[in-house]
């Protein structure tokens, strides 16, 4: 979709075509059909237009609740934060006046922060920024955001208070792990906090730590429904830890100053804990083991284990019923004796092929369990568990 084509869909009659095309439910293998209908009705493009917006608007609903008012491209709705995170970040800026929302997109950020601030955004893209326009008029905030279309490689950002930058980690068509790969670059980032000093930067989540570490600010790992999914570094005075894992919807979060030292280590016991992958990135594991009471089954692997259940939001915890060196022949004959038919696999530390193990157990039984195959002290190990109640 270009400008010209969004333009005419926020026409009277390019919303009625909207509204035919949500009615129809498009999917993929269903468009060429539907395309071929409304366009006996509506401009071909317009019909393409609107036929293309009901099927991004049907996928946002996992990231918006208000997705059936609001506009996407499909890669921009791919790169938004859902409400969900949004809304967390946002509620640390409570307390500014304004902030410099760099990189808006279609808006995602943005209206989470016109909930606790007035807002400038920015950004290069024409379309995202009518896009993010017609998404705040759509919920009723147009009154709390400014949008500026700015090339912020070469251009100043907006003035505020405060800023959250969310860099463009795809640029010259490819994903960027690395930093070092973002637009505009970090460095950017750095020179705009001389006027700035509060800030947030979106993060992907598996940013090197070394480059991570390199910065004076607090690292926070976002997980949604024990989902891994971005990352942020919070920089003046809006750093308030050094490691940060959270949890959402909850909002549970675990936080040190610096990683804490290594875990006790344990043969497993009567649980086994998975820590949330937030935790992991965050390299709280050892602090999580300390508040459970809990030791790790061995220094290079993050499960954890313990006599008695603790309870906690930060990891899911297995009851163990057997516990061996791994052997796909013992394995085989104690699944067998529980009746077990189906197995959930956990691999951590073995380069294990979890199907080619499933063919090989050759299980019929009615039961279910969890299988993890890793390592304990160093040594292939297979542990049978179920998921504990309580």
């Amino acid at each position: 979709m270009d400008p010209a084509s969004f333009d005419a869909l926020l026409t009277r009659e390019g919303q009625a075509a909207l509204a035919e095309a949500e009615a129809l439910a498009p999917a993929r293998e269903t468009l060429l059909a539907h395309h071929k209908r409304l366009s006996k009705q509506y401009p071909r493009e317009l019909a393409r237009a609107a036929l293309e917006q009901a099927m991004l608007r049907a996928r946002a609903r996992a990231k918006f609740s208000a997705a059936a008012r609001m506009y996407f491209t499909a890669e921009a709705l791919e790169q938004a934060s859902g409400e969900r995170i949004a809304a967390h970040r946002a509620r640390r800026f409570a307390g500014f006046a304004s902030v410099a929302d760099l990189c808006c997109g279609i808006g995602g950020d943005a209206l989470s922060l016109a909930a606790v601030a007035r807002v400038e955004a920015a950004d290069l893209d024409p379309l995202r920024l009518r896009m993010a326009e017609a998404n705040a008029r759509a919920l009723g905030l147009e009154d709390r955001l400014r949008f500026h279309a700015l090339d912020l490689e070469q251009d100043p950002p907006p003035p505020a208070a405060a800023f959250f930058f969310d860099p463009d980690r795809r640029a010259g068509g490819r994903r960027h792990v690395s930093m070092r790969g973002y637009r505009p670059s970090m460095d950017r980032m750095a020179a705009w906090r001389a006027a700035m000093p509060a800030c947030g930067v979106k993060l992907a989540p598996g940013v090197p730590h070394e480059e991570l570490d390199a910065f004076e600010a607090e690292q926070e790992f976002l997980s949604v429904d024990g989902e891994l999914k971005e990352g942020v570094l919070w920089f003046g005075p809006l750093r308030t830890a050094g490691l940060r894992a959270t949890l959402l919807p909850g909002g549970e979060t675990l936080a040190a100053e610096t990683p804490p030292p290594p875990a006790a280590l344990s043969e497993p016991r009567a649980y086994l804990y998975e820590p949330d992958p937030s935790v992991l990135r965050a390299r709280l594991v050892p602090l999580l083991a300390e508040r459970i009471g809990a030791a790790q089954i061995d220094p290079a692997i993050a499960f954890l284990t313990g006599e008695r259940r603790a309870a906690t939001p930060f990891a899911r915890a297995y009851a163990i019923e057997e516990q061996m060196p791994y052997s796909i022949k013992r394995l085989r004959e104690a699944l067998r004796s529980r009746k077990v038919g189906r197995v959930e696999w956990k691999q951590r530390g073995l380069g294990l092929d979890a199907e080619e193990a499933q063919r090989a157990l050759k299980l019929d039984g009615d039961e279910v369990r969890t299988v993890f195959l890793t390592r304990v002290n160093g040594r292939p190990w297979a542990l049978i568990g179920r998921p504990a109640e309580g």
